[in-house]
């Protein structure tokens, strides 16, 4: 034990602490601290107390030493010693000049640690031999090929970061966290990548997270179930995340390992703008960089590399994405005002003939009155227009009053809690506070809202069916014009899941369902199967609505009446947008239409271009014409080779210093067909130079070739085609085998040519 010893203190000895654990242990054995020790305080100022701790010692006999003079105990960094419980006297509170007051209301702020009671319960000496985790690095040291019944001694350190990561892995994305670069999804991505690299120390080469990951869904899914329902969920991410972390991995540890290799041998710190290039080109996190050089003895200077890399994305532009803007304090003002008076009534009704104007806001400034032409902010008492929310765009409509009041509404937001704001435009008369309106909603615009929102619920219970458990909403945009859904999956989608997916949507709208809107606790809606968005933080009621015969969702849209009401659904397009996340777009109803018959007239016009009699024989005859088109291509490149090698070789061949020089301009737009050509013609000379000359797009080539027998011992094919290139007002250079410069000036290339045979012999010389 250890309790607060106040000599030179707000309090003495804590003599009743004291004497309450002489009653259970012996005098001995408990130690009496200093304020550094055993009085806690939350900062500065605030309330504070001494303190008292219970500590198990690691040993066969009892130590006994807490009156002995020296350096014993827990204070000492003595390593027999392991804090177990900690409570705190709450009694004071320290002022600004440091004095101290007792608290009307002392109390006693008492923690322990949940592992390190289990492992004085089990009798084991380290959180990670108790029933906890001692199956977790038990199944970590099977998948290395080590003893899972043997104590590795200071080798079993990465087992235990394995297996304390994969609990956190598990539950964090359970939880809904997905690994990612901001916030709580980066913290879930770098203890994942950091337990990665501590298997590739231990020889685990190969996936392996996903299988630790699977082991903590087996030991805790008795009593987290949650873990058991998200556990394909878990796998796919886990999976996902491994695989392209050991890409990333291999790529920055070699480009990491050559850049250690260059620095001096007294060096102790790594270069900043070195570990940025990591991070920029290959995505190498920058503490895995900290983590490795610290290995090697290096420090480095993580703030200064964030700094480097921050001022690239801002030179190359990719710095801001946007500007984060707060909500003003004018609605929080409003919300308070008018919170009880306020009431959504959209899901029933598209009309409130007779609301009444309860705020107006005109340039972020409560106004009492706006004439026509005005941009205004209205708040009323009853709305049937939608704000802005769940993916879903916020209503478009009308406000309709007396003496020709006429206001356009072209959005509505929710900037906080429930308050409605509707943004939009004096059109005519004149808009007061207090005075009573029509709002009308888009009724059209309203309506292919409600096909696209349910359509996206259709869409995800399909995705579900034919992809797995393992696709989780990421994210929406429900618009009148079209779908936007992004979801969690690895892969992109074959050709047959995507039409098997638009068949099951449509499947379910010509079932014509009607859909069903009820309202219960949460739990209730799990047990109804409701799906929710992950991440999300739902009241203690919850909406819960129905689309078609099993789609059931937690959801606050709006949503058409029947299934049948969608019409004709077809997905635009499907694409990955971050790692491990899809996002499909799609249309439905007559946009839907729309995008079929614009298909059928492409289809059409291509048809008729290639002749086919009808549409099924397209993309056979594209086939077709893309073989004959390879075969065209081969052709035209030959003929250009024995165009460029043919004729007497020996009309063209000089020797120069005992060198034959094969020197010509040829008639080659092909880069490949150039360099074709003068492959072959070294070769027909057996030993000696080739320099060829051709004009492509306007500009002037220069190709030199030497055999192996001269490339780097007599002739460097870079230095001499780097001579000539002056011809063309150009510069160039290359491998001593094979060169090429090019240059603006075409007319020169006969000149180039000529001056072969002196450049060779200059060059030689040299």
């Amino acid at each position: 034990m250890s309790i607060f010893n106040g000599e030179g203190e707000a309090a003495p000895l804590d003599q009743e602490a004291f004497d309450l654990w002489a009653e259970i242990v012996p005098r001995d054995r408990i130690y009496a601290f200093n304020a550094k020790e055993n009085f806690w305080q939350m900062g500065d100022t605030g309330p504070c107390g001494p303190c008292t701790e219970i500590h198990i010692f690691h040993g066969d006999e009892a130590p006994g030493d807490a009156n002995r003079e020296g350096r014993f105990g827990p204070a000492y960094e003595d390593s027999r010693y392991t804090e177990l419980w900690n409570l705190v006297f709450m009694q004071f509170e320290k002022r600004d000049d440091g004095t101290m007051v007792n608290l009307p209301r002392p109390s006693v702020d008492t923690g322990a640690g949940l592992e390190r009671l289990a492992a004085v319960c089990e009798g084991v000496s380290t959180n990670y031999a108790t029933s906890l985790l001692a199956p977790l690095v038990a199944k970590a040291k099977e998948l290395a090929g080590a003893d899972p019944t043997k104590n590795l001694g200071p080798g079993e350190s990465p087992f235990q970061v394995i297996a304390d990561h994969a609990r956190a892995t598990t539950f964090l994305i359970a939880d809904g966290v997905f690994p990612d670069r901001a916030g709580r999804s980066y913290v879930l991505r770098r203890i994942m990548r950091r337990a990665i690299r501590y298997g590739t120390s231990v020889g685990l080469d190969q996936a392996f997270f996903h299988e630790v990951c699977a082991k903590v869904i087996e030991d805790f899914g008795e009593d987290y179930p949650e873990i058991r329902e998200r556990a394909a969920t878990i796998d796919e991410v886990v999976r996902t995340e491994e695989e392209v972390f050991r890409r990333t991995l291999d790529r920055g540890i070699r480009r990491l390992d050559g850049a250690l290799g260059d620095l001096d041998d007294d060096a102790v710190v790594f270069p900043p703008a070195v570990a940025a290039d990591l991070y920029d080109t290959y995505g190498f996190p920058i503490d895995l960089t900290g983590v490795i050089c610290k290995e090697k003895g290096l420090s480095l200077d993580e703030p200064a590399v964030e700094a480097e890399v921050r001022r690239r994305q801002e030179q190359s532009g990719g710095g801001k994405l946007g500007s984060d803007t707060g909500i003003a304090d004018v609605y929080f003002e409003l919300s308070h005002e008018h919170a009880k008076r306020f009431a959504f009534v959209g899901y029933d009704h598209e009309v409130v003939g007779d609301a009444e104007v309860l705020a107006i806001v005109s340039q972020g400034l409560v106004a009492l009155e706006a004439g026509a032409g005005t941009e205004v902010e209205v708040i009323v008492d009853r709305t049937p227009l939608y704000a802005e929310s769940g993916g879903q765009v916020g209503d478009t409509g009308w406000l309709r009053g007396q003496d020709g009041l006429a206001v356009e509404i072209t959005d509505t937001q929710k900037p906080t809690g429930d308050l409605h704001v509707h943004r939009g435009v004096v059109r005519s008369g004149h808009l007061r506070a207090g005075t009573r309106v029509r709002v009308e909603v888009d009724h059209a615009r309203r309506a292919a809202i409600r096909r696209n929102h349910s359509a996206t619920h259709l869409l995800h219970h399909a995705l579900r069916e034919v992809l797995g458990p393992h696709v989780v909403q990421k994210g929406s945009l429900v618009a009148p014009d079209r779908l936007r859904f992004d979801f969690a999956h690895g892969k992109p989608l074959t050709a047959e899941q995507r039409q098997e997916i638009e068949r099951r949507v449509n499947a379910a709208v010509l079932d014509n369902r009607a859909s069903s809107t009820r309202e219960m606790s949460l739990p209730e809606a799990k047990d109804a199967g409701a799906i929710g968005l992950f991440g999300e933080k739902y009241g203690e009621r919850v909406r819960v609505v129905g689309i078609g015969a099993e789609s059931v969702e937690l959801c606050g849209g709006t949503h058409v009446f029947r299934a049948g009401d969608i019409g004709l659904f077809t997905i635009l397009s499907e694409a990955g947008i971050a790692q491990g996340v899809r996002r499909i777009e799609a249309v439905t109803g007559m946009g839907a239409l729309a995008e079929v018959q614009r298909s059928q007239e492409v289809l059409s016009e291509v048809a008729g271009e290639l002749h086919a009699a009808s549409i099924d024989e397209i993309a056979d005859r594209i086939r077709r014409l893309y073989a004959d088109l390879k075969t065209r291509d081969r052709t035209i490149a030959d003929l250009r080779r024995k165009l460029t090698t043919g004729g007497p070789a020996a009309d063209t061949v000089v020797d120069v210093d005992g060198i034959k020089l094969l020197a010509k301009q040829v008639e080659v737009a092909d880069p490949k067909a150039l360099r074709d050509a003068a492959d072959a013609l070294r070769d027909r000379l057996g030993s000696g130079v080739v320099v060829l000359g051709a004009a492509q797009n306007g500009k002037a080539t220069l190709l030199v070739a030497v055999t192996k027998d001269l490339a780097g011992t007599r002739v460097h094919a870079g230095k001499l085609v780097g001579a000539l290139a002056a011809h063309v007002d150009g510069r160039g250079g290359g491998r001593p085998n094979l060169a090429q410069a090019g240059g603006s000036n075409v007319g020169g290339l006969p000149e180039a040519i000529r001056g072969a045979e002196e450049a060779l012999r200059a060059h030689v010389g040299a």
